[in-house]
Protein backbone atom coordinates (compact mmCIF):
# COMPACT_ATOMS: atom_id res chain seq x y z
CA UNK A 1 0.00 0.00 0.00
CA UNK A 2 1.38 3.72 -0.86
CA UNK A 3 1.13 6.17 1.17
CA UNK A 4 -1.03 9.15 -0.32
CA UNK A 5 1.01 12.28 1.01
CA UNK A 6 3.43 14.13 -0.71
CA UNK A 7 6.44 14.23 -0.04
CA UNK A 8 6.47 18.61 0.39
CA UNK A 9 3.29 18.21 1.88
CA UNK A 10 2.72 19.97 5.92
CA UNK A 11 2.03 17.46 8.36
CA UNK A 12 0.05 18.61 11.43
CA UNK A 13 2.78 20.44 13.30
CA UNK A 14 4.46 21.88 11.48
CA UNK A 15 2.65 25.19 11.24
CA UNK A 16 3.47 25.61 15.14
CA UNK A 17 6.92 24.87 14.60
CA UNK A 18 7.36 26.77 12.25
CA UNK A 19 5.77 29.42 14.36
CA UNK A 20 7.42 28.73 16.90
CA UNK A 21 10.41 29.14 15.73
CA UNK A 22 10.18 32.61 14.67
CA UNK A 23 8.71 33.69 17.61
CA UNK A 24 12.11 32.63 19.38
CA UNK A 25 14.02 34.26 17.04
CA UNK A 26 12.34 37.50 17.59
CA UNK A 27 13.01 36.62 21.24
CA UNK A 28 16.65 36.12 21.05
CA UNK A 29 17.14 39.23 19.08
CA UNK A 30 15.04 41.18 21.73
CA UNK A 31 17.36 39.67 24.56
CA UNK A 32 20.43 40.37 22.50
CA UNK A 33 18.98 44.05 22.04
CA UNK A 34 18.26 44.35 26.05
CA UNK A 35 21.58 42.63 27.08
CA UNK A 36 24.09 45.21 24.80
CA UNK A 37 24.06 48.32 26.75
CA UNK A 38 24.99 46.32 30.08
CA UNK A 39 28.15 45.16 27.78
CA UNK A 40 28.38 48.44 26.12
CA UNK A 41 27.86 50.61 29.79
CA UNK A 42 25.22 52.76 28.07
CA UNK A 43 21.66 53.41 29.53
CA UNK A 44 19.85 50.71 29.88
CA UNK A 45 16.35 49.64 28.08
CA UNK A 46 13.42 49.93 29.65
CA UNK A 47 11.40 47.09 31.38
CA UNK A 48 8.97 46.13 29.29
CA UNK A 49 12.18 45.06 26.79
CA UNK A 50 13.14 42.36 29.28
CA UNK A 51 9.50 41.06 28.64
CA UNK A 52 9.80 40.63 25.29
CA UNK A 53 13.07 38.29 25.68
CA UNK A 54 10.50 35.94 27.47
CA UNK A 55 9.36 35.24 23.59
CA UNK A 56 12.18 33.06 24.07
CA UNK A 57 10.69 30.79 26.14
CA UNK A 58 7.13 31.30 24.28
CA UNK A 59 8.49 30.34 20.99
CA UNK A 60 10.31 27.11 22.33
CA UNK A 61 6.94 26.15 24.04
CA UNK A 62 4.72 26.62 20.97
CA UNK A 63 7.78 24.69 18.49
CA UNK A 64 7.64 21.90 21.44
CA UNK A 65 3.75 21.65 20.78
CA UNK A 66 3.92 21.19 17.37
CA UNK A 67 6.80 18.29 17.93
CA UNK A 68 4.56 16.99 20.00
CA UNK A 69 1.49 16.97 17.55
CA UNK A 70 3.31 15.91 15.09
CA UNK A 71 4.52 12.91 17.03
CA UNK A 72 0.72 12.13 17.80
CA UNK A 73 -0.32 12.22 14.62
CA UNK A 74 2.69 9.68 13.29
CA UNK A 75 1.63 7.22 15.74
CA UNK A 76 -1.88 7.50 14.91
CA UNK A 77 -1.29 7.16 11.23
CA UNK A 78 0.75 3.98 12.05
CA UNK A 79 -1.46 2.31 14.26
CA UNK A 80 -4.25 3.07 11.66
CA UNK A 81 -1.67 1.72 8.82
CA UNK A 82 -1.33 -1.51 11.47
CA UNK A 83 -5.17 -1.47 11.73
CA UNK A 84 -4.82 -1.87 7.86
CA UNK A 85 -2.11 -4.53 7.57
CA UNK A 86 -3.67 -6.97 10.52
CA UNK A 87 -6.99 -6.74 8.28
CA UNK A 88 -5.38 -7.58 5.00
CA UNK A 89 -3.30 -10.36 6.48
CA UNK A 90 -6.53 -11.76 8.05
CA UNK A 91 -8.08 -12.09 5.06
Amino acid sequence: MRDKTQANSAAPGDGLVRAGAIVFFVGAVATLVTVAPLFLGTTPFPTYMFGLSMLMGVGFAVAGAGVLRSAAAGRRRARAAGAVSGQLSEQ
